[in-house]
C-alpha cells in the first residue's frame, strides 16, 4: 500500500466521521456512466467495462446503507441504449440479468424495476420481475433498477395510462382532459408512491441528465463526479453527500 492509499484512507474515514446523518438525502439517484470509456482507457474490451461497472453496484448499495440512505435509483440501461449494436447490447443485457440476480440472491435489498419492460427481451424482463418478487418482503434499502428507462418515455407512459383508465370508466374526452394534472401524472409514474430524489449523482464527468428521472428531479440537487463508474470510490460517494449537506435547498423558491 502506497502513501497515497494511506492518505486517502485517512481522508475517507474523516469524511465518514464528519457526516451528519440528519443531512443525508433520503433518495439518491445514480447515473452509472463511463463503463465503455473506462474499458478503453484501461485497454479492455467494452464488455469488460460493463462487467466492472456491474461489480461496483453492491459496493455502492453498502455505502448507501451505512450512510442512512433509504432509496436508491440506479440507471443501468436507457431506452436509447437499446439501439446499440447487438454485439454490445446482448452481452450487456446478460450482465444486467446476472447483476440483478446477484442483488436478489443477497436478500439484503428490496428491488423494484422501473422502465419500459415491454421493450426488453423476454429473458431480461423476466429476470427483473423475478428479482422484484424474490425481494418483496425485504425491509430497509429499496433499489429502483432502471433498465430500458427513459424520462420522456416514462412521462408519456404515465399520461397514456391515465387517459386509458379514464376512458375505460366511460368519461368523455373533455372530462378526461380535466383529469390530466400534475398530481394525476405523478400517480402513474414508474416511481409512484416514492419520494423524489434529493440528490442525483452522475459519474464520468458528463454534466447533463440525459433523460434520467426528468419529472422527479425537478427540485433535486446534482453532483457530477469526474471518475468513470468502475473507478467510483467510497470517498467519491462521501464527497457527494458532503456537497449535498453543504447546500441550502430552496425547492424552486
Amino acid at each position: 500500500m502506497g502513501l497515497s492509499d494511506v492518505l486517502y484512507g485517512v481522508y475517507e474515514r474523516r469524511l465518514a466521521h464528519d457526516l451528519d446523518r440528519s443531512t443525508v438525502p433520503r433518495h439518491v439517484g445514480v447515473m452509472l456512466d463511463g463503463n465503455r470509456r473506462w474499458a478503453k482507457a484501461n485497454g479492455f474490451d467494452t464488455v469488460d467495462g460493463h462487467q466492472a461497472g456491474a461489480d461496483k453496484i453492491q459496493d455502492l448499495l453498502a455505502w448507501c446503507e451505512e450512510s442512512g440512505v433509504e432509496l436508491v435509483t440506479l440507471w443501468l440501461l436507457s431506452t436509447d441504449n437499446l439501439d446499440r449494436d447487438s454485439s454490445e447490447l446482448e452481452p450487456l443485457l446478460g450482465i444486467i440479468e446476472q447483476a440483478v440476480g446477484d442483488l436478489a440472491a443477497a436478500q439484503r435489498w428490496r428491488l423494484h424495476p422501473i422502465g419500459a419492460l415491454g421493450l426488453l427481451p423476454e429473458a431480461t424482463a423476466t429476470a427483473l420481475r423475478a428479482a422484484e418478487t424474490a425481494t418483496e418482503g425485504i425491509t430497509g434499502l429499496t433499489v429502483n433498477v432502471a433498465v430500458g428507462y427513459g424520462g420522456r418515455r416514462e412521462i408519456a407512459d404515465a399520461v397514456r395510462q391515465l387517459i386509458l383508465e379514464q376512458a375505460a370508466a366511460g368519461l368523455p374526452i373533455e372530462e378526461i382532459a380535466d383529469t390530466v394534472s400534475v398530481e394525476a401524472i405523478a400517480e402513474h409514474l414508474y416511481t409512484r408512491g416514492q419520494p423524489d430524489p434529493d440528490l442525483v449523482i452522475r459519474t464520468s464527468g458528463e454534466q447533463r441528465l440525459g433523460g434520467f428521472l426528468l419529472w422527479q428531479s425537478a427540485k433535486s440537487e446534482f453532483y457530477f463526479c469526474e471518475a468513470y463508474w468502475p473507478d467510483f470510490r467510497r470517498v467519491d460517494f462521501l464527497r457527494a453527500l458532503r456537497s449535498y449537506a453543504n447546500r441550502e435547498r430552496r425547492f424552486g423558491r
